[in-house]
């Protein structure tokens, strides 16, 4: 699972609530979590979005490149591989 649609998942919003909390359109979230490049301005939106909602974020959780930790599974970094359980229920 794209780490963006589990943040996503884990805040309890749809696509289109979630792009309303970050200024763009729903299309471009579903962009987002199909693997599209998210630019570092949407980003720090994500992280405003996320804190309002309580939930603390870093521009590496954002990224992969560190594991999101706190409520729902874990997510898969570059050094933590996805279980096969995981990518059947992704």
């Amino acid at each position: 699972m794209h780490t963006l649609k589990t943040i996503r998942a884990r805040l309890g919003t749809t696509q289109k609530e979630f792009a309303s909390g970050l200024g763009c359109s729903q299309g471009n979230v579903a962009n987002y979590e199909r693997g599209q490049a998210l630019p570092p301005e949407a980003a720090k939106r994500v992280i405003a979005f996320a804190a309002s909602k309580g939930m603390q974020l870093t521009m590496g959780q954002i990224y992969g490149l560190e594991p999101l930790h706190g409520q729902g599974p874990e997510v898969p970094t570059p050094t933590q591989p996805a279980t096969h359980q995981e990518v059947a229920n992704g």
